[in-house]
């Protein structure tokens, strides 16, 4: 027997879930049973299905950086580094 399950959202939450549920090969019902199975495998909430983001990313070239050789002397360098790529990230994205 199948139980329903009901939730609120707001319509841009929704819409947005949607649309990236959508971008992955699925539609929401199917993204929220998943979860919730695999919810119940893991005994916790897990996440790996997602895209990347800007951050993400930028984290990610900061540490291919660092490995080549590139120093980062403070956290605040780091930190000033990351933001400056996630900036230009959006600027191209909204051109």
């Amino acid at each position: 027997m199948a139980k329903t399950i009901q939730i609120r959202v707001d319509d841009q939450l929704k819409d947005s879930a949607d649309l990236l549920f959508s971008s992955l090969g699925l539609d929401t019902s199917t993204a929220i049973r998943m979860f919730l199975v695999a919810s119940m495998e893991e005994g916790g909430i897990p996440f790996p299905v997602k895209r990347r983001n800007g951050r993400d990313i930028a984290i990610k070239e900061a540490i291919s950086r660092r490995k080549s050789g590139a120093r980062f002397y403070t956290i605040e360098e780091c930190l000033s580094d990351m933001d400056g790529a996630i900036t230009e990230e959006s600027a191209h994205a909204t051109v």
